[in-house]
């Protein structure tokens, strides 16, 4: 009895330990889930009530509307005014907020077609409409109004079913909740914002939580870290779950999980990051305005993930759907773009890693990574360099060997064993025969 005795003790004491408290040193502790750094490429979805005016000046956030809206003498005021009339309120876009071609099916079929890996919704944006029936957001979320559904919820069970990652947005702050905005902003945290996040990861097992609006208040005020130990110790999804870096205008690049530059062109060598950018180079939310030379093309989104996968990061991409529920096909072409280019060279980028050097640009600009378990390191090159493609980076060796990925014959690779620098003979192809159109992956295996 003794012996059982000692042996629950030691139990009660490794739990005890083992278990992430209230502090940022605590929870910064907790490691990445390595399906999170194998996965390289997600999908983020900006959809809600601002999708139906989904208007904004180009070069600013469409899902921004009713926040500039409020701006004395804004052009979205202008454009409000003389299109919907000055006593058209914010909230009666949410009705026309119908979602009536709503395929969440054909999303996470289009999102699987694209290479992506898991997926992040908008549950609730700055607007606070949520996209599921929250009981702190009464008759203004997508149950009550506009929709009559669950959208999150169908997103959700419909990405899960693909076997992608479901993951969710989340903002903490509502630029118009009268308890935010009251004498006592306490009580939207406690009544409000806390609530819905436990609620959420309770009922929807969001394997990435993507918190933003955190900017106006600490880390503290927002109780972030009281939650973060509850969800790494005891919430359902404690041992898969990613998060990120908003959870106070004190934690970006510093605390909780992923950092998050926007638009960007950081890296962060020794910590994980993920760059998220729409494919609208202005909007997350879909923006009428836009034409189309403000959507980054095919080859400018394949170079963004190349070149964020090289330096350690993931590339998290945002299509913005318009009200009615579809996707715009300029957004639709992208994605299929992506997974083309993808199914050639997704051998350089799903589960690598750094490799020592992540880019090189003597001639022409060359990432690299590596595959651990192999230890064959794959030359991303960006312009098509002809005969002879020159790396001044990868040691040679006499068994060094080269393929081109989705070319099928072997490459005479030359160099000096033992000293920087190789030279690959490359295949020639007639036109439209090219393995991919973008950024052509070199295969090289004993080679440091």
């Amino acid at each position: 009895p003794s012996m059982r005795l000692l042996v629950c003790l030691a139990a009660l004491v490794w739990t005890v330990q083992a278990a992430y408290n209230s502090s940022w040193a605590s929870i910064d502790s907790r490691p990445c889930p390595s399906w999170y750094d194998d996965a390289k490429f997600g999908i983020f979805i900006h959809w809600g009530v601002y999708s139906v005016p989904s208007w904004a000046p180009v070069g600013t956030y469409a899902e921004w509307y009713w926040n500039a809206l409020e701006t004395k003498g804004s052009s979205t005021q202008t454009f409000h005014n003389a299109t919907y009339g000055p006593n058209f309120k914010y909230q009666e876009f949410a009705p026309l907020f119908r979602a009536e071609l709503f395929d969440p099916s054909a999303w996470a079929q289009l999102i699987v077609q694209s290479g992506a890996k898991y997926v992040v919704p908008t549950s609730k944006h700055h607007e606070g409409f949520t996209l599921w029936q929250s009981p702190q957001s009464w008759n203004w979320n997508a149950v009550d109004v506009g929709p009559h559904r669950d959208l999150l919820g169908a997103i959700m069970k419909e990405v899960a079913a693909a076997g992608l990652h479901p993951g969710l947005y989340f903002s903490l702050y509502e630029w118009f909740h009268p308890l935010y905005r009251g004498p006592d902003p306490q009580q939207y945290v406690q009544e409000v914002m806390l609530p819905q996040l436990y609620d959420l990861i309770t009922n929807y097992q969001p394997h990435v939580l993507w918190t933003d609006g955190e900017w106006e208040q600490s880390s503290e005020f927002w109780h972030s870290t009281d939650f973060l130990a509850w969800l790494f110790n005891s919430s359902p999804v404690k041992d898969i779950i990613v998060i990120n870096d908003r959870w106070g205008n004190d934690t970006r690049d510093k605390h909780g999980g992923f950092f998050t530059p926007e638009y960007s062109s950081s890296v962060y060598l020794d910590h994980k990051w993920e760059e998220n950018s729409g494919i609208d180079m202005h909007s997350y939310g879909l923006n009428r305005n836009s034409q189309a030379w403000d959507y980054l093309s095919s080859e400018y989104l394949i170079n963004l993930l190349v070149k964020s996968v090289a330096n350690g990061g993931n590339l998290l991409l945002d299509i913005g759907p318009a009200a009615d529920g579809s996707i715009p096909p300029i957004m639709e072409e992208r994605l299929t773009d992506i997974g083309a280019w993808l199914k050639v060279n997704g051998e350089a980028i799903y589960s690598s890693r750094i490799w020592r050097v992540q880019m090189e640009n003597s001639t022409y600009v060359v990432y690299y990574t590596t595959q651990p378990s192999t230890k064959a390191v794959y030359a991303l090159v960006t312009s098509w360099p002809g005969e002879v493609l020159k790396l001044t980076s990868p040691v040679f060796s006499a068994s060094a060997q080269a393929t081109l990925l989705g070319y099928n014959q072997p490459l005479k690779v030359q160099g000096v064993a033992g000293q920087a620098g190789l030279t690959v003979q490359m295949p020639t192809f007639m036109p439209g025969q090219l393995p991919c159109q973008y950024v052509w992956t070199i295969k090289l295996v004993n080679i440091s």
